[in-house]
């Protein structure tokens, strides 16, 4: 079975889940595709600015730093290379392409002619690209669905008062995180002394989890297909307000303090 690897960034997911993936007697991974950002996004700027009017300032700005603790705090327990350095070590095709959704996109993934395609690390991606693959497109979203559409990860199951996050591995279809479940699975949050400790320890575990599933999703594929499941009504989340993120903050000190 030929699978090829969809991702945005050179250090992320893909990154850290290749070396999961690769030598297994069931599937080959083919090729990665590697997608570069927009430089003018369409109506990015409204976007963003509507964003910032619903969320205020200062989430914005918590927003803002809150982006390390999901990218270099958790490189730096879990160390990952660049995806460059993993497909050449591992005789895997590398393809760049402007973004997710370009032309080029498109081209090298029927070039590829794969039977699925996983994307790890990306934002919306297109009809004309998910369709491609023979049987379809998966995405591993980095919390549990359908609670946590569009997500960051282990902030928001605090923010309700819960001990558990985890991943869902599931069917990509036109809406953010509403595709079929194939794989889901709850993982304890790991407390720490910080909310920023909490959030990079948890991640790292998740990721590991996630890497571990996708790799017998992919091997099991064709029953792993056959059983997914319709998602239910869901709730989509988004950047916290600052009144959110206090109420976050609050949450983990009672349930750190509680174990």
């Amino acid at each position: 079975m030929r699978v090829v690897v969809l991702t945005s960034a050179r250090r992320g997911t893909a990154s850290h889940h290749l070396p999961v993936l690769v030598g297994s007697p069931q599937y080959k991974v083919v090729r990665v595709i590697l997608a570069g950002a927009p430089t003018r996004p369409k109506g990015g700027l409204m976007k963003k600015l509507r964003k910032v009017l619903r969320i205020g300032p200062l989430g914005a700005l918590m927003g803002y730093r809150m982006r390390a603790w999901y990218t270099t705090d958790v490189q730096a327990l879990s160390p990952m290379e660049d995806i460059d350095v993993l497909c050449e070590r591992f005789g895997i095709e590398l393809v760049t392409s402007p973004w997710v959704n370009h032309p080029d996109t498109v081209t090298a993934m029927k070039e590829a002619n794969p039977d699925v395609a996983l994307s790890l690390g990306n934002g919306y991606i297109a009809s004309r690209v998910f369709m491609l693959p023979r049987l379809g497109m998966l995405n591993i979203h980095h919390e549990l669905l359908p609670e946590y559409q569009n997500a960051q990860g282990v902030i928001w199951p605090i923010y309700n008062g819960s001990r558990v996050t985890g991943y869902t591995i599931h069917r990509i279809d036109k809406g953010i995180d509403t595709g079929a479940i194939v794989q889901r699975e709850e993982v304890p949050i790991r407390f720490g002394p910080r909310l920023r400790d909490t959030v990079t320890r948890t991640m790292v575990a998740v990721l590991d989890a996630s890497a571990a599933a996708c790799r017998a999703v992919l091997e099991d594929l064709p029953t792993r297909l056959a059983a997914a499941r319709p998602q239910g009504p869901g709730h989509k989340w988004t950047t916290p307000s600052f009144g959110q993120y206090l109420r976050i903050l609050r949450n983990h000190r009672r349930l750190r303090d509680e174990r």
